[in-house]
């Protein structure tokens, strides 16, 4: 697709509450993760506001002419820690994290006990276009980044434009910007890990193709000895 922004980039969010309360779910090979919250509402560990933070160390050196952040409090709070002084925050909730409907809150164990056609039918439709019922497939998490980004071109024409937002999002963009067929998206997204307060950026060539030059990057973490965590997001752990 046509892109008019300079250079793009995801944030994604600092380590969460519900990070670590699936990571403890699964190691514990229980049914459902123990969250309170709703989705929209986990907030980040103290160790995530520092993963944001570190970031933001990073992200002055070079700051982007705009923050957009997801409307999920984890992302949100990411940004408002990390954007430079001035850049302004704009949320759009076409960022929010892929929706995990009937599946929300369960572990991979939990999915094989609690809903075997679920995974039958997921393995028949591929990890692309299979949306559990209630929740949104990766290409419906694609359509509604499409049309932000067109929105921002529009609006931004060649903007430095910064994205705080999910693990999805950064698959999604390689499949927008990059054009990566589907086959390439899901092996490259399979092989790949997305930390918690890294940054991912693409740069826009005089043609307009855009280029990745930035992969998942974390040197701000350990320049300021916060340590990186790479915990799955749900919508990707279940996908």
């Amino acid at each position: 697709m046509s892109v008019d922004l300079e250079w793009v980039a995801v944030l994604r969010h600092g380590q969460s509450t519900g990070n670590v309360a699936r990571e403890e779910a699964e190691s514990a090979g229980a049914d459902v993760i123990d969250i309170a919250e709703r989705d929209a509402d986990v907030p980040l560990t103290d160790l995530g506001r520092e993963q944001a933070k570190a970031a933001g160390e990073f992200l002055a050196r070079r700051p982007p002419d705009l923050v957009v952040t997801s409307t999920y409090r984890r992302a949100w709070d990411t940004a408002r820690l990390a954007a430079p002084d001035g850049v302004p925050i704009v949320p759009d909730e076409r960022l929010r994290d892929r929706e995990l409907g009937v599946l929300d809150l369960l572990t991979s164990h939990g999915v094989r006990e609690r809903w075997p056609d679920e995974l039958r039918r997921k393995r028949r439709l591929g990890k692309f276009y299979y949306r559990p019922p209630g929740g949104e497939s990766w290409a419906d998490v694609v359509l509604r980044l499409r049309s932000l980004l067109r929105e921002l071109s529009a609006d931004h024409p060649g903007a430095r434009v910064l994205l705080s937002a999910h693990e999805m999002t950064v698959f999604a963009l390689r499949y927008l910007l990059e054009g990566l067929p589907e086959p390439d998206l899901l092996r490259a997204a399979g092989g790949t890990d997305v930390p918690n307060g890294s940054v991912t950026a693409w740069d826009r060539d005089r043609d307009g193709a855009f280029t990745m030059v930035l992969a998942q990057e974390i040197g701000h973490l350990h320049a300021t000895d916060t340590p990186p965590t790479a915990d799955d997001d749900a919508a990707e752990q279940l996908s």
